[in-house]
């Protein structure tokens, strides 16, 4: 099995936006030495707690950082650009790193209207078109004038980066099938529903110039740690996060463990992380890759994805470390 990383660039206590996107480029070092298949970088934009705005561009630095593993964005919200200026941006991407690149793409335009406006010089962004921008994309990407305007995107090549539609519905997972791209499932989003959405993507998948046969992967978070309860520990601060960006709080980092324990939980939102914990594997390596297999055999899929956001710094490093060890990679 496939193991991957997605990596938020999180601005952990203490850290600056500069040091979140040098812990990216460490990170992405370390798992490559690490055995892991693929690194993508995700796209958030005003935010004060995730450095990540512009996944091309680290995609590009970070492409050059390292030697083999995979590169890419998981991803770009397509709705809020043109087709051929992605297009572009990617057959660079691939030209200078041929065989190495991907291409994750994203349907929801994200939660911040003004930043939808911004985006879009003033206009929210049209989802419905979301699937013939991607027939578009995938039209450009491999060298083909899908709008009869006499144009290609440049500079062509032999190869094309393939397009993986990133998902936590349904919804993306028959548009995905449609298009005849790769899926690729939101865990880490939504605990519920993923499984019967793979299965949706393989049964309804269609050929492409792409791809003729489906290809999926699922992404989730992951805190692994020499033992259960430091694994525990650890993950109460991740825990404190997704509860505090559900309630719409404006943070500036990462809380860490320590605030984590010390912070006085209501019941509901005791309830609330026991509920956010089915987005979440946490434990020993050995619990740990018996989850992350579990999980797999659910999705029936041979890759999953690890996002792992934890505090300080060097407990990131040695849960994605423990994990690759756990596997073998």
């Amino acid at each position: 099995m496939k193991l991957s990383v997605l990596d938020q660039s999180p601005l952990l206590l203490g850290m600056t936006p500069q040091d979140a996107l040098q812990q990216t480029t460490e990170l992405a070092r370390w798992t490559e030495e690490l055995g892991y298949h693929r690194f993508w970088v995700s796209e958030h934009h005003s935010t004060n707690s995730l450095a990540g705005s512009s996944p091309e561009i680290l995609a590009t630095h970070l492409a050059g950082q390292t030697k083999n593993i995979r590169i890419g964005t998981g991803g770009i919200l397509l709705p809020h650009y043109s087709s051929y200026k992605v297009a572009e941006a990617f057959r660079v991407l691939e030209t200078l790193y041929p065989g190495r690149i991907d291409l994750g793409v994203g349907r929801a335009p994200g939660g911040i209207n003004n930043v939808n406006l911004a985006l879009n010089r003033g206009k929210l962004p049209n989802t419905e078109e979301y699937p013939a921008q991607v027939n578009d994309l995938m039209g450009y990407l491999h060298g083909e004038d899908p709008k009869q305007m006499g144009i290609h995107a440049s500079p062509r090549g032999k190869t094309a980066p393939p397009i993986w539609m990133l998902g936590s519905s349904g919804t993306s997972a028959r548009v995905a099938a449609d298009m005849g791209v790769s899926y690729s499932f939101a865990h880490f989003i939504n605990g519920y529903g993923g499984t019967r959405a793979m299965q949706r993507y393989q049964s309804y998948f269609k050929g492409s110039i792409q791809q003729t046969k489906p290809l999926g992967n699922v992404s989730i978070f992951a805190v692994c740690a020499e033992t259960e309860a430091h694994a525990e520990y650890l993950a109460s601060s991740l825990d404190l996060a997704i509860l505090k960006i559900e309630q719409g709080g404006i943070r500036h980092y990462f809380p860490t463990p320590e605030e984590a324990t010390n912070y006085s939980y209501t019941m509901y939102e005791k309830q609330r992380i026991q509920e956010n914990r089915r987005r979440m594997i946490v434990g020993s390596p050995d619990q740990v890759k018996k989850q992350i297999e579990t999980l797999a055999n659910y999705y029936e899929v041979d890759e999953v994805i690890v996002n792992t956001i934890v505090s300080p710094f060097e407990e990131r490093m040695r849960s994605y470390q423990l994990i690759a060890d756990a596997f073998q990679l």
